[in-house]
């Protein structure tokens, strides 16, 4: 039986699984990580904590199956962050991360420059690389001065694991620095930022191999010197992991931000929407994402405010209804898209005495839907069409949830049996493609549990509602 190693470093934690070459779960085991926020806007993680994350799951996973078949190893990580190396390939401070929002004033600097967006696709934000790295220039110039390569997290991974400094197209695609349509870097970008393409990781697909797992980690660990694939960006990782990958094909995620992401034949950019199109972990694919910062976060945040937990706060809701008069604007650290607006929060209107916690638990799962149809809209500007679509992440376990985004976007949305068909899948399956040479038709979409269609009865008191959200954002967001 041959094997394969899947390593997904995430926010919280550092996850491995080996699966088989028929994804079979053989192993799994996470490892938890910490944020440091040192002020206010920062978020920032040691790399050296993922190397002892990294060597603490796979010792996990060699404990609980044999590693003697394995074949092939392949990551996923959160993008943007920017990990600085100097010459002896060493971190020269602590990597920011993808949530780290203190570069706001550089990324609007370079967003003003046409170059930015003409060439890479999308808007600057601050969470993306270049602007972070020109934060250093400008606050840390000792340390700017010492760059010798601009990591992003995984690819620090595989620096660690193999030596060799490689990043892949659907990660780099989240810098600013990369062409999207070419799928190499530019060199006009990297000027703009005084930085060279010698100072960037060699660029790969996520399925081809970029290296070979070092002979003394090898011994380390007993496993045989495997190659390592490109892997992927988390997002594509995961688009990887539950069969997106065919144009129109598409997942809704409902994580603590949420996502729609669908997967393009062709390169279909539109910065003007805050829609982000970037490179498909896969030779001569892209991807779209409308991007939605607060999803189960909002209930989160609704739950903490309440005392009550989420579970408690949706059970009651009984059968999916039309919208009361109570809206929420599900904005609590700003929106992505379509508006790629930091400062605009969340918002409650309409309460009254009779507004109780399972109202505004009803309202805030309305708000968040009203935001992935404002996603669906600015990917359809694009010429994207979504006609069906996954549901993943936690907040897919709602069925009153599920009902609703059905009704409100007007698609069915597929529910995926019980199992993992998330980034760390993804990431074993690029290891076994760059191990074995396999191509897409190993990315299979997973087996369906259940189906929520739309309820037509709801459509138009869900388009009556959409229309008082994006009414209310126009109206607040200048307050």
């Amino acid at each position: 039986m041959t094997t394969f190693l899947g390593l997904d470093l995430g926010t919280s934690s550092l996850k491995a699984i080996l699966t088989d070459e028929h994804d079979a779960l053989l192993a799994e085991h996470s490892v938890p990580l910490t944020v440091s926020r040192p002020h206010d806007g920062w978020s920032e993680q040691d790399p050296r904590a993922w190397e002892g994350a990294a060597e603490a799951a796979i010792a996990a996973v060699a404990a609980q199956a044999d590693c003697s078949t394995l074949a092939g190893i392949g990551l996923s990580g959160h993008m943007h962050g920017a990990t600085l190396l100097g010459r002896d390939g060493a971190p020269l401070r602590p990597c920011m991360m993808w949530n780290d929002t203190r570069a706001e004033a550089q990324a609007a600097h370079m967003d003003a420059d046409p170059r930015f967006r003409a060439v890479t696709g999308n808007i600057v934000f601050p969470g993306f690389t270049a602007p972070k790295v020109d934060w250093v220039r400008e606050n840390e110039p000792r340390v700017f001065d010492q760059i010798d390569k601009v990591l992003l997290p995984k690819d620090y991974l595989r620096f660690w694991l193999t030596g060799q400094a490689v990043s892949e197209m659907s990660d780099a695609a989240g810098t600013s620095w990369l062409d999207t349509g070419a799928r190499d870097w530019s060199d006009d970008l990297l000027s703009a930022c005084r930085l060279s393409r010698g100072q960037m990781p060699a660029l790969a697909e996520g399925s081809d191999v970029t290296g070979r797992l070092r002979a003394d980690l090898a011994r380390r660990w007993g496993l045989p010197q495997v190659p390592v694939a490109g892997g992927a960006g988390d997002n594509a990782a995961a688009a990887i992991g539950a069969g997106v990958v065919k144009d129109g094909q598409a997942f809704l995620s409902l994580g603590t931000s949420g996502v729609l992401f669908a997967a393009n034949a062709g390169y279909r950019p539109d910065p003007a929407s805050a829609v982000h199109a970037f490179c498909h972990a896969l030779p001569e694919t892209w991807h779209q994402m409308g991007v939605i910062l607060a999803a189960t976060d909002a209930l989160e945040w609704l739950s903490r405010l309440t005392g009550r937990s989420a579970a408690d706060l949706t059970a009651g809701l009984g059968d999916l209804r039309a919208p009361g008069r109570v809206l929420f604007l599900p904005y609590l650290g700003g929106e992505r898209t379509p508006h790629n607006d930091a400062h605009i929060r969340g918002q409650f209107l309409h309460l009254d005495h009779a507004t109780d916690a399972t109202e505004a638990a009803r309202a805030v799962l309305e708000g968040v839907a009203c935001a992935f149809v404002d996603n669906r809209d600015a990917l359809a500007a694009t010429g994207t069409r979504i006609s069906r679509a996954l549901a993943l992440g936690g907040g897919s376990r709602s069925a009153y949830w599920l009902d609703l985004l059905a009704s409100a976007l007007g698609v069915p949305l597929d529910v995926p049996e019980a199992g993992d068909y998330g980034a760390a899948l993804g990431a074993a399956r690029l290891g076994r493609m760059a191990a074995t040479g396999a191509g897409p038709e190993i990315a299979t979409p997973p087996p369906i549990a259940r189906t929520h269609e739309p309820d037509p009865a709801m459509a138009a008191p869900l388009a009556e509602v959409q229309a008082r959200y994006r009414t209310a954002y126009h109206r607040l967001k200048d307050l």
